[in-house]
């Protein structure tokens, strides 16, 4: 398992990311090799099917945490703060000693929240920062880092972050180029979702890379049809049953 001490000093090659919500998906992950494993708040619009990363909360984020853990012991395993459960440096702290309590191998919260990711780091739970589009209060969801003024305060928040001890961060939706430079100035390494290929890594969402999603962003790619062929096998099952072949 990858600390998070060893991802701070990470170079290469590219750090493979990927979500994973339960016990059988984090398994599959493990099995391929993914070097972390996050648990992020997107399950609510990939999992549950609700309209935003803002429906679901502490609670609903412990269980498919601890599904992840069960099924993937030897990986990181990263879990965003839901919306709300870092509004404070003491309730992130509160927030983020459940999970880690709940096996997570570090947390991740959005924004530039530098009072709560110091409170978190002093008493020793590694976090990841997360800039760029930030879905839990995102009005646009448009790349980020396409102005000067946009581009100066990425920049600038992404050094804040540093300072503040995270050992990484994600970076989501931001115009590559800005995304290269970002992560030329830092020591930390930089995750990147729909921000090019300058980054240290990149992260996908599963149900994305699997074909599941049935409408990905831009920016994602499916390596795989799962969906189709299991709508496949299950017509196979259910003429299978209809026609008497089974059992």
């Amino acid at each position: 398992m990858l600390t998070a001490s060893e991802i701070a000093g990470w170079k290469s090659p590219p750090l493979v990311v990927a979500t994973a919500y339960d016990f059988p998906h984090a398994v599959i992950l493990e099995a391929a090799g993914a070097d972390v494993i996050l648990v992020g708040d997107s399950l609510a619009n990939v999992v549950l099917g609700l309209p935003s990363t803002r429906e679901v909360g502490m609670e609903e984020m412990a269980v498919f945490l601890s599904a992840v853990v069960r099924g993937a012991p030897e990986t990181h395993v990263t879990v965003d703060l839901p919306y709300g459960s870092d509004a404070t440096p003491e309730l992130a702290v509160q927030n983020g000693r459940r999970f880690m309590d709940l096996g997570a191998t570090s947390v991740k919260l959005e924004g530039p929240k530098l009072a709560a990711i110091r409170a978190l780091v002093e008493v020793g739970i590694p976090v990841m920062g997360h800039l760029g589009v930030l879905p839990q209060t995102a009005t646009s969801f448009r790349k980020v880092g396409t102005s000067e003024e946009s581009h100066t305060q990425l920049m600038r928040d992404a050094l804040s972050l540093q300072e503040a001890g995270v050992f990484s961060m994600v970076l989501e939706n931001v115009e590559a180029k800005t995304a290269k430079e970002v992560t030329e100035s830092l020591s930390v390494p930089t995750i990147g979702i729909g921000s090019g290929k300058a980054t240290t890594g990149q992260v996908q969402v599963l149900q994305d890379l699997t074909g599941f999603s049935l409408k990905p962003p831009p920016f994602a790619r499916a390596f795989a049809s799962v969906r189709d062929e299991s709508v496949r096998g299950i017509k196979a099952y259910i003429d299978a049953v209809r026609g008497g072949q089974f059992p």
